[in-house]
């Protein structure tokens, strides 16, 4: 299974959206400063994820978030999930 994650750091008051294979250890990864972006804070939460058959169709939806580019929308995502 591969997945698409939204995490969300008060302190910055940004969301980061990613993909992987392993949410937790990518959560792990994030809060341990293995990622460029979110290496400077330590308090990503885990707000929002997808689950996919293929790495292919979760680039294709993370690249589809991102190019968004809307607050709105991810928090419109978050949201509806809950």
């Amino acid at each position: 299974m591969f997945y698409i994650y939204i995490i969300y750091s008060k302190t910055l008051d940004k969301y980061y959206v990613g993909s992987c294979q392993n949410i937790e250890q990518r959560l792990k990864d994030h809060l341990n400063s293995r990622s460029k972006f979110t290496k400077v804070v330590k308090d990503w939460e885990l707000k929002y994820s997808e689950t996919f058959l293929t790495r292919s169709e979760a680039c294709k939806r993370e690249l589809q978030i991102k190019k968004i580019k809307s607050r709105k929308y991810i928090e419109k995502l978050i949201i509806t999930k809950s």
